[in-house]
């Protein structure tokens, strides 16, 4: 596993659920940047998330903090699970993992007796500077989204 911890975070560029091309450099010596990786667009947990981030949205828009939601789904999928939950925030586009694997995400998973790759269920806080300030891997969607507002929180107050 990839320690990301006080280190540059690694650069991407993916299109959104528009078709928009974002770069973590977009987001350079401006915001911070809640990136989290989450398995697939409709299912429960993954929907259980977005809207937590949802939920908070305002809170983190108020310490300068963007929320950047990845997953291998497409633009089409993207659209509809914004529409239904009414998401404030982007949902990136990594169908061929390339991200998920530069973050050390992309992962062997067991379901139903069956083996398979997918995303490990991860958030990064980068801040502006493009450093990984803290990581969560494995995430157990209840109580998450609550931890990494405390977090950031911390790191921007002081």
């Amino acid at each position: 596993m990839t320690v990301l911890e006080g280190k540059k975070a690694p650069s991407f560029s993916l299109r959104n659920e528009k078709g928009e091309l974002v770069s973590l450099e977009d987001f350079a010596n401006e915001k911070y940047v809640v990136l989290y990786f989450y398995p697939k667009d409709s299912t429960p947990g993954c929907t259980t998330q977005a809207c937590d981030f949802r939920d908070n949205y305002e809170e983190f828009s108020n310490l300068n903090a963007v929320i950047l939601g990845i997953s291998p789904d497409n633009e089409a999928s993207h659209q509809k699970f914004i529409g239904k939950h009414g998401l404030p925030f982007s949902l990136l586009i990594d169908d061929e993992h390339e991200v998920a694997e530069k973050y050390g995400v992309w992962k062997l998973k067991k379901m139903f007796g069956r083996e398979f790759m997918g995303i490990e269920r991860s958030t990064f806080l980068i801040n502006p500077q493009g450093e990984v300030v803290k990581e969560w891997r494995k995430v157990r969607v209840k109580g998450h989204i609550d931890e990494a507002l405390a977090t950031l929180k911390q790191i921007v107050n002081g």
